[in-house]
């Protein structure tokens, strides 16, 4: 089970012919076991990672990354607020954190000012959020273990005479 996983997250568009052969499995047997995976909800999405510097849009999506303090919920802990925060659509991830804040968001919107606003409006407004803290993210090197930079670039510099 773990093989067939390993190989769908390194590339989701393996058939089940092709993760077959390469675990000496039937095709059967790997068909029952990726409708267990998706059943079981192991497997949630399939999906594609698009390098986003590389398409041309009229406007490029700003990111953020939001550090929140909570106070936890009697009874519920930090659930109740997470699935407040979770359901914004702007919010692409979010983690509950060690150390020295609570919860982690990943959000997107079309411009700072419209990332700003959720955060000012929407997220520090709620009920049980004691702080938060913003940074904008600039570049992006590697993410879900890809790397987006062009290692094939010359960085060397060159000689004028």
């Amino acid at each position: 089970m773990q093989e067939i996983l390993d190989l769908l997250q390194s590339d989701a568009r393996l058939t089940p012919e092709d993760i077959a052969a390469m675990t000496k499995k039937t095709v059967d047997e790997v068909t029952a076991v990726i409708a267990q995976l998706e059943k079981d909800g192991v497997i949630l999405k399939y999906t594609t990672i698009i390098n986003q510097d590389k398409i041309t849009t009229e406007t490029d999506m700003v990111r953020a990354v939001i550090e929140i303090q909570v106070l936890p919920e009697r009874e519920r802990g930090f659930d109740a607020l997470a699935e407040r925060i979770y359901r914004f659509p702007q919010v692409k991830s979010l983690y509950l954190m060690s150390g020295g804040y609570d919860l982690q968001v990943i959000i997107e919107g079309k411009t700072l000012k419209e990332v700003a606003f959720f955060v000012s409006q929407k997220l520090a407004t709620l009920t049980g959020v004691k702080s938060t803290k913003t940074h904008f993210v600039l570049k992006t090197y590697k993410e879900n273990d890809i790397v987006y930079v062009d290692s094939k670039k010359d960085w060397r510099e060159g000689v004028i005479a």
